[in-house]
């Protein structure tokens, strides 16, 4: 089921009115029949997969905690580790492998007919697997109590606002939370509420209109240069943040309304001054299961320099990996860890320029420098993860510089009254949300909004809401992130 549908915005307030009128007793049932509904709305056949990874980790979690000897605790925890990994490149990284294995044995003459799964991705099998591992690793850590009620276990896997695309959650955060009686709160509810619309304003109007442009580019690059490349290159990193942004404001405004409380997923990447800060900014809940269960395992930053070097490189690696099996998604994390690992390399170096050139006596301009240079970067990287092969994004990368004049004139001055006004609506669209992010290093929007008067907040609301009606696409286009 899409956040986006119709069919959402009935279930959703019926499951909120249910959720209020049962007791406290029984809504974890409601929780866990309304959550693999909406699982199954997709295919049902992989709530299967869903029901075995919960089993697994349930039985994990409670045998580590009965274990009295530390071999037997590995022991389960790597049945645990093994299971839920091996579905995930069951169904995930089979195929890719294969194909790989049979390009690498072709440059040695080797022929290979790799056997290949021709299977749907399970929606949200990356997300719901490392939620459950991090559960398992936990109590193995001794961080946490396993849960031994198998039906709350199961909604803290299954958690429909967040099941399919995050936040992932922790056991530690999210599973006291279902003992926990939530009486309905108006104030709390309404805030929900505000979130899930600048979610739906975020997914609805930007990044679904960004997506018009991006997909013709993008699906058949060869047929542009210059300008073309660029805007679809910037707008891809807008419609990404706006769609995985959005649906996170969705998540986690909807658990909101019942009263539950999710960590945030996303704080203004775009205005990151590096690239450390982008990962601190982005996809929060991803790069803190990789930096606690994954880079500090293999050692952090506690040994020597060139390890720690490693171990970034490593951990990027892997993250680009996670995203996608195709070599795009590889390259644009190996991209990430290279930034990371220069950036720790030149670090006394880079300082030592910014003293010698005076940049340093001008804080606020050697800021904008910083944002720019870090939002480049990030961008160049993303045309690794929008091209759909490798010979695209070469093609992006090679031409996006050539004929400029040529490509602008295109664009804006020759092309049709209805792709002009598109392009031109995405970048107001795009300027408006940045002026909200400049106000949001102050307050948060909706602190702000609450502290004014009752007929200015309700004009901003209504405004939004007509400003979704008119300029949104309801096409019922799947969040990006699905995919992963």
């Amino acid at each position: 089921m899409l956040f986006n549908s119709i069919h959402f915005l009935i279930f959703f307030p019926i499951v909120v009115f249910l959720y209020f009128k049962l007791s406290h007793k029984y809504r974890w049932i409601l929780l866990l029949i309304i959550s693999y509904y909406f699982y199954m709305s997709w295919k049902p056949e992989y709530a299967i997969l869903l029901l075995i990874s919960t089993v697994i980790d349930y039985a994990a979690g409670i045998q580590i905690t009965k274990s009295t000897t530390q071999i037997r605790k590995k022991i389960f925890l790597w049945i645990s580790i093994i299971s839920n990994f091996g579905m995930l490149f069951a169904f995930k990284y089979f195929t890719f492998f294969n194909e790989s294995l049979r390009e690498v044995l072709k440059l040695i003459s080797i022929d290979f007919s790799p056997l290949t799964l021709k299977v749907l991705l399970p929606v949200g099998i990356s997300f719901y697997t490392f939620q459950t591992l991090s559960y398992t690793i936990e109590v193995y850590r001794g961080k946490i109590n396993a849960e031994r009620h198998f039906g709350i276990y199961a909604v803290y896997v299954t958690f429909f606002p967040q099941l399919v695309a995050g936040p992932i959650e922790r056991a530690a955060n999210l599973l006291p939370q279902f003992f926990k009686e939530n009486k309905f709160e108006y104030q709390r509810a309404v805030d929900g509420l505000k979130l899930m619309l600048w979610g739906f304003f975020k997914k609805i109007v930007i990044a679904d209109r960004l997506a018009i442009f991006v997909n013709m580019v993008y699906n058949q690059p060869f047929e542009y240069t210059g300008v073309q490349l660029i805007l679809a290159t910037v707008f891809f990193g807008f419609q990404i943040y706006c769609d995985f942004s959005g649906y996170s404001d969705i998540a986690i405004g909807s658990a909101q309304v019942m009263g539950y409380s999710l960590m945030d997923n996303f704080k203004r990447p775009y205005f990151s001054k590096s690239i450390a800060e982008f990962w601190r900014r982005w996809h929060i809940s991803l790069s803190t299961w990789f930096k606690d269960y994954l880079y500090i395992p293999l050692g952090g930053n506690k040994l020597s320099v060139k390890r720690t070097y490693i171990n970034t490189f490593v951990v990027f690696l892997i993250s680009g990996l996670w995203h996608g099996a195709n070599w795009t998604f590889v390259i644009w994390g190996a991209l990430h860890g290279f930034y990371m690992v220069f950036a720790m390399w030149t670090k006394k170096i880079r300082k030592k320029f910014v003293e010698i050139i005076g940049l340093i006596k001008f804080p606020k301009f050697y800021k904008l420098v910083q944002v720019a240079i870090t939002f480049f970067l990030v961008t160049f990287a993303w045309i690794f993860f929008r091209a759909n092969k490798m010979s695209d994004a070469i093609y992006v990368i090679t031409h996006a510089f050539i004929n400029l004049k040529t490509s602008f004139i295109e664009l804006f001055l020759t092309s049709s009254k209805l792709s002009r006004i598109n392009v031109i609506i995405c970048i107001l669209m795009i300027l408006f949300m940045e002026c909200v992010h400049l106000m949001q290093r102050h307050t948060e929007m909706r602190k702000f909004l609450s502290s004014k008067a009752t007929y200015l907040r309700w004009t901003i609301y209504i405004l939004l809401i007509i400003a979704i009606l008119i300029f949104g696409m309801f096409n019922k286009t799947e969040f990006i992130y699905f995919q992963f």
